[in-house]
């Protein structure tokens, strides 16, 4: 594959759905979209862990202007959970805590414990996790030998689906589990709480996000070839920014005319919508996110190129 070296001014703006690989960080893979690119201007929306793998979206130029909208979108992972151990990190790369037997435990407790952690939840996030604490990363603090304690915080988990069991020793048990949730869950978490429900303790094993919002592993390729494809104009991994905002935002067509007021960061009339609307002008730019106020609609995030 051959890497086109270009200038900021040479890349689109553009939104790369990356398929991300166990090992690296978040920070990683925006440092190699930015070395294949040679842009400064990359951003994620949403951080996955190290051991993680899956889908990471992430914004060039421009486009890091909509990465706070795609980033609060609902997710979902594919994840293993083992019940019988706890961990410092609650996953596997943390250093074992607690062993205790699981071998008691039946199919029927362990769906009905994961079960207990759909709906609405008050969900306290791993110590060693990127939770800021008076201006820290909560496992910066932790790695530093603060003992940390957050603060519970309101999510969704809007279902578990179990799939298979199994018993990799006699005193522990593997429960693979699709989970669909509202951003900000901790999968980690689901797995911790779960183990400490059924008396047994637990946590994760294997981390897989397979969608964000409308955008899904199966449009995403590594880091390397979709900003390639975006310095090429398009391919696997790309999606234009326009193309990325309606996807996730109704859209508005504008005028010409109401496209030079939005540019100028005047009022045009209300899109009679709730919330925001990706409104693009007659040649399908991506002008602004707008959203009502009254009897006109205003700016509430403009994509100047």
């Amino acid at each position: 594959m051959s890497r086109r070296r270009a200038a900021d001014a040479d890349v689109p703006p553009g939104v790369l759905l990356v398929d991300k690989p166990g090992g690296l960080t978040s920070h990683d893979v925006v440092a190699r979209a930015r070395r294949v690119l040679s842009v400064r201007r990359v951003g994620h929306a949403g951080t996955l862990d190290p051991m993680a793998t899956g889908l990471l979206v992430l914004g060039v130029g421009a486009a890091t202007r909509l990465l706070g909208h795609l980033g609060s979108s609902d997710k979902v992972y594919e994840a293993t959970v083992r019940l019988g151990q706890t961990t410092v990190t609650d996953d596997r790369e943390g250093e074992v805590l607690t062993t205790t037997s699981a071998a008691h435990l039946d199919d029927d407790a362990v769906r009905a414990a994961l079960a207990g952690q759909t709906g609405p939840l008050q969900q306290v996030p791993s110590a060693v996790s990127a939770v800021k604490v008076d201006g820290r990363r909560s496992y910066d603090r932790v790695r530093a030998g603060e003992e940390v304690v957050l603060e519970p915080r309101p999510v969704t988990v809007h279902r578990i689906d179990v799939h298979r069991l199994t018993r990799p020793t006699p005193d522990l048990v593997d429960v693979e589990v699709t989970v669909a949730c509202t951003a900000g869950t901790y999968v980690r978490a689901i797995a911790r709480d779960a183990g400490a429900a059924l008396g047994v303790g637990g946590h994760l094993t294997a981390l897989r996000r397979t969608a964000s919002g409308p955008f899904t592993t199966a449009q995403a390729a590594p880091v390397e070839e979709a900003a390639a494809a975006l310095a090429a104009g398009g391919g696997p991994g790309v999606l234009a920014l326009p193309d990325a905002a309606t996807a996730v935002f109704p859209e508005r067509r504008l005028t010409a005319e109401e496209a030079t007021a939005l540019g100028y960061g005047q009022r045009v009339a209300a899109t009679g919508r709730a919330g925001l609307t990706a409104a693009v002008d007659p040649g399908g730019r991506l002008v602004a996110l707008v959203e009502d106020a009254g009897s006109t609609a205003r700016v509430a995030v403009g994509f100047p190129w």
